[in-house]
């Protein structure tokens, strides 16, 4: 139920900077909101989806010193506390200054509008997985598990990657140790970072004892068996999430866009990724 309107310009406030857009990332999270099937409940529409921005600064609130007009900036609404007001599906943003990070020269706008959610979520899901042998990661040719398969590896665990059908390589490059297709069997592990989710699939590949992490609710395991269910929900860390910008545009990691479509068919890009199969993200562009 998307559609194009014309809204008053926004006024960046009180530590606030305008933000025009140049690329705004589309995730699963965008297509839950227009279904009202995201945590706390629907948000009465009308509201703007959009978590992921990469822009220019073109105008800076009163008080705020750490943007100046031009600035290249990348950043993420958070929209679990915005629902809507603002999103990032539009010309301009008027977003608080802590939501932004600089975009360095080596990042294009568009690469960047796919860092901040999924980069995040990735790091943090995985900082409540106690350093492990082996490490099943599930959706590994998505997003989310694209970075975690790259960052785990560096922090020291055997990565299991779960590939899509005829996407291996691309999960290979990430440097996992082993790349297994959809459809195996899945060997117990330590513990599994659920990034599909499968749910009682990935569950039952853990080991009594151990931990799996979704990216959000699934089914409970028999507590007998002792394993640790944990759900990552996004925070917003800018610390961390300059960094993560940092290491993508230096090429320490790696992430991918599927297509660019513009802002106006942000529709027909959620019709793609309710279709699935996608090798990387969608990304409304504007001029």
């Amino acid at each position: 139920m998307l559609r194009v309107a014309e809204l008053p310009e926004p006024e960046a406030g009180p530590g606030q900077v305008l933000v025009r857009t140049r690329a705004v990332c589309v995730h699963p999270a965008d297509v839950a909101a227009t279904t009202g099937m995201i945590p706390g409940g629907p948000v009465p529409p009308p509201f703007l989806p959009g978590w992921d921005i990469a822009g220019e600064v073109a105008a800076v609130g009163p008080g705020t010193t750490e943007f100046r007009v031009g600035d290249r900036v990348v950043g993420m609404i958070p929209w679990y506390l915005t629902r809507g007001a603002p999103g990032g599906y539009a010309e301009f943003v008027a977003a608080d200054a802590g939501w932004l990070v600089p975009l360095p020269d080596e990042l294009d706008f568009v690469s960047a509008a796919t860092v901040p959610l999924n980069a995040q979520t990735a790091h943090q899901g995985l900082a409540l997985i106690s350093p492990v042998g082996r490490l099943l990661v599930t959706g590994a040719s998505g997003s989310v598990g694209g970075f975690v398969t790259q960052l785990a590896v560096r922090a020291g665990y055997h990565v299991l990657a779960q590939a899509s059908h005829d996407d291996e390589e691309w999960v290979r490059g990430l440097g996992a140790h082993e790349v297994i297709p959809r459809s195996a069997d899945l060997a117990p592990v330590a513990a599994v970072f659920d990034a599909v989710p499968l749910g009682e699939a990935a569950a039952a590949a853990v080991e009594d004892g151990g931990v799996v992490v979704a990216t959000r609710p699934t089914p409970p395991i028999i507590p007998a068996r002792g394993v640790r269910q944990e759900v990552q929900l996004i925070h917003l860390d800018r610390e961390l999430l300059a960094d993560l910008v940092g290491q993508v545009a230096s090429g320490r990691l790696r992430t991918r866009v599927a297509a660019t479509l513009p802002l106006a068919e942000a529709a027909e890009a959620h019709r793609r990724v309710l279709a699935g199969g996608l090798r990387g993200k969608l990304v409304l562009t504007l001029s």
